[in-house]
């Protein structure tokens, strides 16, 4: 799955005029994915999460210099202080977590893995049965129902941006309401 899964991913930026295929040599660091890629990728995807975890600790950090915004109106003397009731529910909640999952980790290894990634990847036959992840699904179905290839890539990359941009909408300013404009009545 991880060899099918990089060539598609990284296949994707072939899709750059003039200059995607030496981007996809140089992300597969030779003309396939091989072991080397496989292992850079992996190397990647062990470090991000300790990269996600640090950021997040940041931002909590910052969170409790900075304090949150007050949306609902209460003066400031009605707001919880962060620290230590937060701080607390925070750390016991991320301890529960942790000791649950290293649970299954330590005496069920097996349990949360698909079998099918044991077996050993073949360059030259692709499997029949593969199909993407379940949070993938909507990136695939964009990818199979455009058949040009870059606007297919491009419509990808703004349904994943569209995500950044959505928390700068102020969906409460908007004059125009669809619910104001119904008028129903029961008799």
């Amino acid at each position: 799955m991880s060899f099918r899964a990089a060539t598609v991913i990284t296949s994707l930026f072939s899709a750059i005029p003039l200059i995607g295929e030496n981007i996809v040599i140089w992300l597969w660091g030779g003309y396939s994915v091989d072991n080397s890629t496989l292992n850079r990728f992996f190397s990647l995807h062990y470090l991000l999460p300790f990269a996600i975890a640090l950021l997040s600790l940041l931002h909590i950090i910052i969170l409790h210099n900075s304090g949150s915004t007050n949306p609902i109106g209460l003066k400031p003397i009605d707001k919880v202080a962060f620290h230590p009731y937060f701080t607390f529910k925070d750390f016991l909640g991320i301890n529960l977590f942790m000791l649950f999952f290293c649970y299954i980790i330590v005496y069920f290894p097996d349990s949360i893995l698909d079998p099918i990634n044991s077996i050993v990847a073949n360059p030259l036959v692709t499997p029949t049965h593969i199909v993407p992840e379940w949070y993938f699904s909507p990136f695939y179905a964009i990818l199979r129902s455009i058949p040009d290839k870059l606007m297919g890539v491009i419509i990808l990359a703004l349904a994943i941006g569209i995500l950044f941009v959505l928390p700068f909408l102020a969906i409460s300013n908007l004059k125009f309401n669809f619910f104001d404009n119904i008028k129903i009545s029961l008799f």
